[in-house]
């Protein structure tokens, strides 16, 4: 099994390393979009630390329901999807593997990038820390949620928009707790309270949507 996660780890690194542009694309619409707020609003540092938690937080939520498609379109269309439908090995731990490689080519650029951000915002050095933990311990909770959506339209036409449509009330929670942290955090009142209910969501995410992804493979491939 450690073998078959993995390959397909390496496999989903190598293919979308081959195609920069993609990868390239959700981090410069989260640069674009966070950068607007600070250039429309204007130099109001009080307001811009206000409003930059959620800002910054919708951003790479939204950057990362743009990447959701790379999960599995490209293998459903080759037909490599099916083969590993009906391959010996769990299909939930060939999830589990391209969720990693997901993260790693998505979540993981996001949480690097976002302090560069955080800083046209005016954000405190203790803040701008718990963003990236924030978004460390978020984006996985985005990308598995995600896939079970992403998963349940394969193959349909206006997938994407559908996936949106599903997935999007399910970040709510990430998205309160993420962010909250950050506000939390400016405001003085501390940020553990948030960080700790964020994790434990992702662990509740990490531990049923895997299975819940490829159930809905499954299905869609019926």
């Amino acid at each position: 099994m450690i073998g078959t996660l993995a390959w397909v780890l390496r496999r989903d690194l190598r293919l979308a390393l081959r195609r920069p542009a993609e990868l390239a694309f959700a981090l410069f619409f989260f640069l674009i979009v966070a950068s607007l707020f600070p250039i429309g609003i204007g130099p109001q540092p009080e307001l811009l630390r206000a409003i930059a938690p959620g800002v910054l937080w919708v951003a790479a939520l939204l950057a990362s329901l743009l990447a959701l498609p790379r999960l599995f379109s490209a293998d459903h269309a080759d037909g490599t999807l099916e083969q590993m439908a009906i391959a010996p090995h769990p299909l939930t731990l060939i999830v589990v593997a391209k969720l990693a490689a997901h993260w790693l080519t998505t979540g993981l650029p996001l949480t690097l990038l976002a302090p560069l951000i955080a800083l046209q915002f005016g954000l405190p050095a203790e803040a701008i820390g718990v963003l990236v933990l924030s978004l460390a311990l978020g984006t996985p909770v985005l990308g598995a949620i995600g896939a079970v959506g992403a998963a349940l339209t394969l193959g349909l036409r206006g997938g994407g928009v559908l996936t949106a449509i599903l997935v999007l009330p399910l970040y709510i929670p990430a998205l309160i707790f993420g962010a909250g942290a950050v506000e939390a955090t400016v405001a003085g009142t501390g940020a553990s309270g948030h960080l700790s209910l964020l994790a434990a969501l992702l662990v509740f995410t990490l531990t049923f949507a895997p299975w819940a992804a490829a159930a809905s493979v499954r299905i869609a491939l019926e």
